[in-house]
């Protein structure tokens, strides 16, 4: 993938080319840290690349290069403008400024997941011709590495950080475009209760979307996350299909979705996270592991068209907002267990 460090520090890369599983030349980027020392816990650090705007690749494979005692998790970013033009920054948005450190977004515009990883989450390859469309026409113009340090024990003694992606892609046109909406809950969780964060969305563009895989994602409160897809019917009644639920404490890698029933235009997702909590304190929706987040990453395809514009469906939470506040027929016990 040929890249540009316009206006940046270079990020070290190697670029391979090899033929495994797939009918056509298939490259790989490793987009890693360049040797970061994060200096103090949960500390999120941002590094990006630009892709080259001449020609279009299509990303197909994800070998994640990290494991969970030294990295808490990772997000792949696309973004039409970085939140930086350093080689590296800190970009916990929720988290406390450092005064000797900038601070930015991943993203100053554009901001789309294309991939996430966490506890020791296996490579994920995507399916025959489907590829996220980076550099060219697309929107996705950089690239930008996210990394969440919990803690700074790995660190001690000088040592340094080279977590990241080896990223498999093709410089063939691929007619299945791929895309990432995340779902999620702010809000917050009441000592001793079990909560359930909740979200939903409307599909409002005249799209096809396919989904074929999902993600879930909570810190240490997180029991069952569940994500639907919701068609109301000529009575008004919205028929609930299960996309995907997991225990979020296990492997946070891409599951294979229950059904790969087309989205289309007026239908609705949903998810929910059901939290349950021994503390004796209130807990918040925040960065770090004193904090809870409640996500739902759920991958699908386009064929012969561009992903949805629209890239997040999130909700204020409990105890602002509740499926039972728009949505009828709630699957209630199903959603909320294995």
């Amino acid at each position: 993938m040929a890249v540009s460090c316009c206006h940046m520090v270079a990020v070290a890369l190697i670029i391979t080319t090899y033929c495994c599983c797939w009918a056509y030349k298939v490259e790989k980027f490793s987009f890693l840290m360049p040797n970061v020392k994060p200096y103090r816990p949960e500390l999120y650090l941002c590094t990006p690349v630009k892709v080259d705007f001449t020609k279009s690749y299509y990303i197909i494979g994800f070998e994640p290069n990290a494991t969970m005692e030294t990295a808490h998790h990772m997000l792949l970013f696309g973004c039409t403008k970085p939140g930086s033009r350093n080689a590296v920054w800190n970009c916990g948005e929720m988290s406390q400024r450092d005064d000797n450190s900038e601070m930015a977004s991943p993203c100053a515009a554009g901001s789309q997941v294309i991939y996430a990883w966490a506890r020791d989450a296996p490579k994920l390859e995507l399916p025959e011709g489907v590829g996220f469309k980076v550099g060219g026409k697309s929107r996705i113009q950089y690239l930008v590495l996210q990394v969440h340090y919990a803690t700074i024990k790995p660190f001690q003694g000088g040592k340094t950080d080279d977590s990241g992606i080896f990223l498999h892609y093709t410089e063939r046109p691929l007619e299945k475009e791929a895309g990432v909406i995340l779902l999620g809950a702010g809000g917050s969780i009441p000592p001793m209760s079990v909560e359930k964060m909740e979200t939903s969305c409307v599909i409002n563009e005249k799209k096809v979307i396919h989904p074929f895989a999902y993600r879930t994602h909570t810190h240490n409160l997180g029991k069952v996350v569940s994500g639907y897809h919701i068609r109301t019917d000529s009575n008004g009644v919205d028929q609930w299909t299960l996309l995907g639920k997991r225990d979020p404490l296990k492997p946070q890698m891409f599951y294979p979705v229950e059904t790969q029933e087309p989205i289309v235009h007026g239908d609705k997702l949903a998810a929910r996270c059901t939290m349950q909590s021994t503390r004796s304190r209130t807990t918040y929706v925040g960065p770090t592991n004193e904090d809870e987040m409640c996500n739902f990453y759920l991958m699908y395809w386009v064929e012969q068209d561009t992903p949805l514009k629209k890239t997040y469906c999130f909700t204020d939470g409990p105890p602002f907002y509740y499926w039972t506040s728009e949505l009828n027929n709630i699957p209630n016990e199903e959603a909320s267990t294995l």
